[in-house]
């Protein structure tokens, strides 16, 4: 089964503003489902929704976050031109900024008939493959969400993709953040989801070069079409 979905590239965009625009799409599906459930009627089918984005630099913390893991002052924030919004989503601190894919789905899990778990290892298998379509090899740990990359001895080092997300009603919101051509100095200021900021990398830092953002960008959408049964 195919589920429709409109798509949009939000491009470089502020995260309070994308955060809003994801919110009211988020409201909207819920409020849908509320009013489908009350007229006790199924036939109808709400629109998945899916944002790309990159962010200006921020630093987002989780409801669950400990603020000793941003390691700088609010005031060095600034003086770095860095925001710092505190979020619903679940999860730690972590960065956005240019040269990062942030993928936000508002997806209703319960039309799709699968559960958190299943939404979550879908988004990692998306990003496992696209990166396999670059010659990356990314993989999961356990109990650590995200996409990893292991060092020559087969330990695991480098975190590649962050996950964070929140649902309600079935409902997704946030997702996921794909480090493409991201400045990665940026997360010495933090310990990214917990971890040390030597633990981050990225898909430019693994092939040495600096990659085509659109072409990525489509790489990723067409691997998540097909993990989620997605048709535009």
């Amino acid at each position: 089964m195919a589920f429709p979905f409109v798509f949009e590239d939000l491009g470089l965009i502020d995260y309070q503003q994308a955060f809003q625009i994801q919110e009211t799409l988020f409201n909207e599906k819920i409020r849908f489902k509320i009013e489908q459930k009350n007229n006790q009627d199924s036939s109808f089918k709400s629109t998945h929704h899916l944002l790309f984005c990159e962010h200006f630099p921020v630093f987002t913390l989780g409801k669950s976050g400990l603020e000793k893991n941003l390691l700088v002052s609010e005031k060095d924030l600034n003086t770095r031109k860095i925001s710092l919004f505190r979020t619903n989503r679940g999860g730690d601190i972590t960065f956005h900024g240019p040269g990062q894919l942030v993928g936000y789905p508002i997806f209703d899990l319960d039309e799709m008939k699968i559960g958190i778990r299943q939404y979550i290892d879908n988004i990692e298998e998306t990003v496992i493959l696209s990166l396999l379509d670059y010659g990356i090899k990314g993989e999961r740990i356990n109990g650590a969400s995200g996409v990893w990359i292991k060092n020559a001895d087969n330990s695991f080092a480098k975190k590649i993709c962050s996950l964070g997300v929140r649902v309600s009603r079935g409902i997704t919101m946030h997702g996921f953040a794909l480090n493409i051509n991201t400045n990665l100095n940026y997360f010495k200021y933090i310990n990214p989801c917990g971890f040390s900021a030597s633990q981050m990398t990225s898909v430019s830092a693994e092939k040495n070069s600096e990659q085509n953002m659109d072409e990525f960008k489509m790489n990723v959408l067409k691997n998540l079409k097909k993990v989620f049964h997605l048709q535009s």
